[in-house]
């Protein structure tokens, strides 16, 4: 009979996070309900993962991550004493149509959407540099049998302008599975095909483009774990193409996936990185990026750095609304946006009222997911500041769109409007309210 050897790794960094035996397990059992998997794991567990005992598969990414949040870096496999899974060992840029086949596979079949870690939102995650990946050809393999040419580059871009609006729309619940259906059906064998460099590039910066906005839709419904696999794949296929644009974009994204999800830190240093890789970015293009710079450090508590960037992206909208069209779908109801959760991270609640409320004005009609999240963030922080009937009203606006909408984050919105309004039943217009919401809210969201 041998004796177990300790996970060295492990114990090591145990010790270097502080925590006692109870606050490790209870870290692992948050990630696990925050995946969707409660877990009730105690001392004991953790005793004896240290003294070598090999966690579960479906739970050593989660002490991975555990590690990593309270670390602020990377933690891999090997470094906790872990074997490494045979992912990993190839590193990320060689699977890269594997990589985005598996997950639209995923997405297509709802059965299968339960895979391990699609939800769980990785904080310390490792982001390829742009010179990195800038011209990596290899990334994707080619030498099948199918040819394409530019045409089917243009049909790419134009699929993926027509789900972009869907999901504008309707919700990324609607959009999404159609998105990863051709991203497997139709996108990914190009990118085994024969063409002359030229439009291989160009396909791969549509590949890009399309991978980012399947994972802005995972975001929506909440599969953060899966949106950050997605970005990544954006990521490299935006380098292989040379594809600056979307390969800022999709930092940006991360970052503002980040920040929504409270990682001030992480969110911040996203949004640099977006900002330092693009030092010769047009002027929407900059206030795009200074303004998510602006939000983060606002929610990291640096409020020198978020006032100055608030400055420079106003400045920058500024010089961009004088020009046509100079960059994407930035506009001065975005910016409106940021300088509403900036001025809110600071503490100016009411400020941050009267910028929703421009940004709502100067918002098209046809961002019907967008409406309803800032619809209601404004209904919230009306109530804040007690504003009760005027809330109402506000959160009536939402309520005529919502059913319009297949949307995680706006079900989230819904949820949240019962639980504000519930302890103002006694009001006659809080309670028509909830009566209403009662009637367009799923069963599953209501209140129990």
């Amino acid at each position: 009979m041998t004796s177990r050897e300790p996970n060295r790794g492990l114990e090591r960094l145990y010790r270097e996070t502080g925590w006692t035996l109870r606050q490790f397990s209870q870290e692992i059992n948050k990630l696990g309900t925050g995946r969707g998997t409660p877990l009730k794991y105690r001392e004991p567990s953790v005793h004896q993962w240290l003294k070598g005992h090999m966690p579960k598969d479906d739970v050593r990414p989660l002490i991975l991550e555990a590690l990593a949040r309270k670390l602020g870096r990377p933690i891999t496999n090997s470094e906790a004493g872990f074997p490494t899974p045979p992912a990993e060992e190839s590193g990320p840029l060689p699977g890269t149509v594997e990589g985005l086949l598996d997950l639209g596979r995923q997405d297509m079949d709802p059965s299968r959407r339960s895979v391990l870690g699609v939800g769980l939102f990785a904080v310390a995650l490792t982001v390829p540099n742009w010179p990195e990946l800038v011209g990596r050809m290899e990334a994707v393999q080619k030498g099948g049998t199918r040819r394409f040419g530019m045409s089917d580059v243009q049909s790419v871009i134009a699929m993926t302008e027509r789900l972009s609006d869907i999901d504008d729309q309707f919700g990324g619940r609607t959009a999404r599975p159609m998105a990863a259906a051709y991203l497997v059906n139709t996108v990914a064998p190009y990118l085994r095909a024969d063409a002359p460099d030229h439009v291989r590039k160009a396909m791969m910066a549509a590949a890009s483009d399309l991978s980012y906005l399947t994972g802005y839709m995972a975001v929506d419904e909440g599969v953060h774990g899966m949106a950050q696999r997605y970005y990544l794949k954006a990521l490299e296929l935006a380098g292989a193409s040379e594809d600056h644009l979307t390969y800022c974009t999709t930092l940006r994204g991360m970052s503002v996936q980040a920040v929504d999800l409270g990682h001030g830190t992480e969110a911040l240093r996203l949004a640099d990185a977006a900002a330092a890789a693009s030092p010769h970015a047009g002027p929407r293009m900059r206030a795009f990026l200074t303004g998510q710079q602006a939000h983060a450090a606002a929610q990291g508590g640096n409020r020198r750095m978020a006032l100055q960037r608030m400055k420079e992206a106003e400045v920058s909208m500024e010089e961009a609304e004088s020009q046509y069209k100079t960059f994407g779908s930035y506009n001065p109801s975005s910016l409106a946006y940021h300088v509403g959760q900036v001025r809110y991270e600071l503490g100016d609640v009411a400020g941050s009222i009267e910028s929703l409320k421009e940004s709502d004005r100067l918002r098209p009609g046809t961002f019907r997911r967008t409406s309803i999240r800032y619809l209601s963030m404004l209904a919230e922080r009306q109530l804040e500041v007690g504003h009760l009937e005027v809330a109402c009203e506000t959160w009536g606006r939402v309520l005529e769109i919502y059913p319009l909408v297949q949307s995680g984050q706006c079900d989230r919105s819904i949820a949240a409007l019962h639980s504000r309004i519930r302890p103002y039943l006694k009001n006659r217009t809080a309670r028509e309210l909830y009566e209403r919401a009662r009637l367009v809210t799923p069963p599953n969201l209501l209140p129990r």
